[in-house]
């Protein structure tokens, strides 16, 4: 299987994990700029120069040769499930993605079929019953993520430990897992950790949020979105999540880590 979803700089600083929803778009520009000096002008993950990707066949050998003898530093990143999949609905689902169109293609009027899920447009203002279409696509995530129907889960809303297991589990050691609620702290962290060409001042990068702006606002707190029902589906898809990231499950309101991660306790549980 091989490193998928695992980047590392040209320098060979530091290897990074990909987790989507989880401050992507800006730890791969941070890592762009650690090596050239720049941002890459678009979205780093168009990128195809710059950056070695395990998409990119040319990268695979220096990612798995690197990271199988844990040359470099290897991070990735994590975040609450409860805001990471109400994310997902309001970019992938409700929103309209950067090329115009919606996520997929055809998925979102399967949802409206199949579950009810109704999402707006931008002619009318995304107006629609953000709370119900939400509790809506959660069946559905969950139905792909315990069923594997009616698809595959998708990447944005499968669960953090599956992408950084199949990391793990292939070799790969994990030196720091940031959480986003504590970005600034974990990524100087990380920086700190490393040595790359160019320096990185934290404080001076750009927020880099590749969705922001291609869909409806969310109108309500995080904990008006989930129920009892919904509660109940989340524990069911992203339990491990919680338990490994140190995340309350019980509170959708608190969205900060409750306890630091063990970062021997997760490597133990997704070599098995």
């Amino acid at each position: 299987m091989g490193f998928p979803g695992t980047w590392m700089t040209e320098s060979e600083s530091v290897i990074y994990r990909v987790v989507p929803k989880c401050a992507c778009s800006t730890i791969g520009q941070i890592l762009y700029y650690s090596d050239h000096g720049r941002f890459y002008d678009g979205d780093i993950h168009d990128a195809t120069e710059g950056l070695h990707k395990w998409a990119q066949e040319e990268s695979q050998p220096l990612i798995e040769a690197n990271a199988r003898a844990h040359r470099s530093y290897a991070f990735t990143c994590v975040r609450n499930p409860y805001t990471r999949i109400l994310s997902s609905f309001f970019d992938k689902i409700a929103g309209i993605q950067r090329n115009g169109k919606r996520y997929r293609g055809n998925m979102v009027p399967k949802l409206s079929r199949s579950y009810g899920v109704e999402v707006g447009s931008p002619e009318d203002g995304f107006d629609f019953d953000q709370i119900a279409s939400f509790r809506r696509f959660l069946l559905f995530a969950r139905d792909t993520i315990r069923f594997k129907r009616p698809m595959e889960p998708d990447i944005h809303w499968s669960a953090m430990s599956s992408h950084i297991g199949t990391f793990v589990a292939n070799g790969g050691v994990l030196d720091r897992i940031v959480h986003v609620e504590r970005f600034a702290e974990g990524m100087q962290a990380v920086l700190d950790a490393i040595e790359s060409p160019v320096p990185v001042v934290l404080s001076k990068v750009p927020r880099f949020n590749e969705s922001e702006g291609h869909g409806p606002k969310r109108a309500h707190p995080v904990e008006a979105f989930f129920d009892d029902l919904s509660m109940h589906l989340v524990r069911e898809m992203y339990k491990r999540d919680f338990e490994l990231f140190g995340y309350d499950i019980d509170d959708p309101a608190n969205r900060m880590p409750v306890r630091e991660i063990d970062l021997g306790a997760v490597h133990a549980f997704l070599r098995d």
